[in-house]
């Protein structure tokens, strides 16, 4: 059973103490980095006022770029994909001419 280890980190001037499993500090420490560049940056805006409004914002931004690019990465493999498959496609029509 892996240990867990207390990790501070601070979101806009303010320190959480956070649990995480040991190994996972620096991933821990770097998502809390991410985050709190994304809430400074709609703080910075000046239209949205409160901390918990803030990080809602800020979560719900991060939310859409992670399904934006899911379905991105989704859309290129679907085109490599096609793309092979016509190369299959081709060289064994080449391979039924030749026959």
């Amino acid at each position: 059973m892996s240990n867990s280890r207390s990790v501070s980190v601070k979101l806009l001037d303010k320190e959480y103490t956070i649990s995480c499993p040991d190994g996972a500090e620096a991933e821990l420490l770097a998502s809390a980095d991410y985050l709190n560049e994304k809430m400074r940056e709609i703080r910075n805006t000046g239209k949205i006022v409160g901390l918990e409004r803030i990080a809602v914002m800020a979560a719900l931004n991060m939310s859409h770029e992670l399904l934006k690019t899911k379905e991105d990465n989704r859309y290129h493999i679907e085109t490599q994909l096609r793309r092979i498959a016509h190369k299959i496609d081709d060289s064994l029509k080449q391979i039924d001419q030749d026959d």
